[in-house]
C-alpha cells in the first residue's frame, strides 16, 4: 500500500461561520500529518472566502467556487481537483476531535479499505435540541439502526464523515445527483465493484446540526422519500427494517383508535417504548430536558421518515412513476 496522503473534501453552501468552526478544529488536530483541505463553495450567495483567508497561514487549503449543483456533485468536483490519494469527506456542520486523523491513519494502516465511515456525536457545547436530535439519529432503538452501525466489509458510510480512496472514486465516478441518499447509493455501487468498506468506531465527528423541529421533519421526510428509490436501484439492499418507521406510525395511530374502544394494550406498548427511550436519553445526557426533547425527536423522526417512505413506495413501487419526475427536488443537475 502506498503512503496515504489525505485530502479533506468539504462542500459549503451559505455557511461561512460553520466553516470557521470546522477549520478551527483542524488547527487543533494532533499528530504530524501532511494533509490538505479542499473547500468547495456550492453556488453560495454568502461567501466563505474571507473566513478561509484567516486560516491560510495555518492550513493547506484550496478554495473552489462553482454554481450550485448539490453536495454530491460538489464533493466530486473537489475530489477531481484534490492532491491527495485518499479523500475524507465532511459536512460543513461538523467539528473534528483532536485525535481524528491519528485514529483514521492507524486503522487504515492496520486494516486498509478503500472506503470507511465514522459515527457522529454531540459536543458538550451543543444546544439541548441538537443533543436530543443527535440521540434520535444515532440510537440503536431508533432509525440509527437503519443508518447502520455494524462493522463489516459492506458498511455503508454517510457523507458527513466518510473516507474514499482516489482509486475507488475514479472507478465509481463518485456521488450521483440524488440528495439526500447520494452516500448509500455510492456505498452500494462500491460494494458491487468489489471495494471493501469498514466502520471506524473511534473516528467520530461532532455533528452540529443547525436545525429546528420543522427542518428536522423535512430532513427525515426526505430520507424516507429516498429509500424506496435506492431500493429500486439496488434491489439487493432492500430490508424489512426500512419499513419500521412506517409500521411505527401506523401502529401508533391504530393504538389511538383502539384506545377509544377501551383496548389499551397497544398504546401501553408505545408508552413502554417511549419510557425506555426517555431513560436511555436521560442516562446518556444526564439532563431531564434533553431526555424529554429526545422522546419528541423520536416521534418526529419516525413520523417524518415513515410518511416519506410510504409516499415514495406508493409512487415508485406501486404506481411505477419516474422518481425524477415525481420528486424533482431530490435531484440536482450535474456541473462539469
Amino acid at each position: 500500500m502506498e503512503p496515504l496522503h489525505f485530502s479533506f473534501i468539504i462542500p459549503v453552501y451559505n455557511r461561512p461561520e460553520e466553516i470557521r468552526e470546522l477549520l478551527e478544529s483542524f488547527t487543533k488536530l494532533q499528530g504530524n500529518f501532511d494533509y490538505t483541505v479542499c473547500i468547495v463553495e456550492d453556488g453560495s450567495s454568502i461567501s466563505s472566502e474571507s473566513v478561509i483567508a484567516d486560516f491560510a497561514n495555518q492550513l493547506h487549503i484550496s478554495y473552489h467556487v462553482k454554481e450550485n449543483s448539490g453536495p454530491g456533485d460538489s464533493r466530486n468536483y473537489g475530489m477531481a481537483r484534490a492532491k491527495g490519494n485518499y479523500f475524507i469527506i465532511l459536512d460543513s456542520d461538523v467539528l473534528l476531535p483532536n485525535d481524528y486523523l491519528q485514529v483514521v491513519s492507524k486503522k487504515l494502516s492496520d486494516t486498509y479499505t478503500d472506503c470507511f465511515g465514522g459515527p457522529d456525536a454531540a459536543h458538550t457545547s451543543f444546544s439541548k435540541l441538537q443533543k436530543a436530535i443527535n440521540f434520535a439519529m444515532t440510537s440503536f432503538i431508533t432509525t440509527g439502526g437503519i443508518r447502520g452501525g455494524k462493522d463489516s466489509e459492506k458498511f455503508q458510510p454517510r457523507s458527513f464523515n466518510m473516507g474514499l480512496s482516489k482509486k475507488a472514486f475514479e472507478a465509481s465516478g463518485g456521488f450521483g445527483t440524488i440528495h439526500p441518499g447520494e452516500d448509500p447509493d455510492l456505498s452500494l455501487r462500491l460494494i458491487n465493484l468489489g471495494f471493501k468498506s469498514q466502520l471506524i468506531k473511534n473516528a467520530y465527528v461532532y455533528h452540529k446540526r443547525r436545525i429546528s423541529w420543522s427542518k428536522f421533519f423535512q430532513q427525515v421526510y426526505k430520507f424516507g422519500l429516498v429509500r424506496p428509490i435506492l431500493n429500486t436501484w439496488h434491489p439487493k439492499s432492500e430490508r424489512l427494517i426500512f419499513w419500521l418507521p412506517s409500521l411505527f406510525i401506523v401502529g401508533f395511530l391504530l393504538s389511538l383508535v383502539l384506545f377509544v374502544f377501551h383496548i389499551n394494550w397497544l398504546l401501553y406498548l408505545y408508552m413502554l417504548y417511549m419510557a425506555v427511550a426517555f431513560v436511555m436519553a436521560f442516562f446518556s445526557s444526564k439532563n431531564l430536558i434533553i431526555a424529554i426533547l429526545a422522546v419528541m425527536a423520536i416521534f418526529v423522526q419516525f413520523f417524518g421518515y415513515g410518511y416519506g417512505f410510504l409516499k415514495s413506495t406508493m409512487a415508485i413501487k406501486i404506481l411505477k412513476e419516474d422518481p425524477q419526475v415525481k420528486f424533482p427536488k431530490l435531484f440536482f443537475k450535474h456541473v462539469q
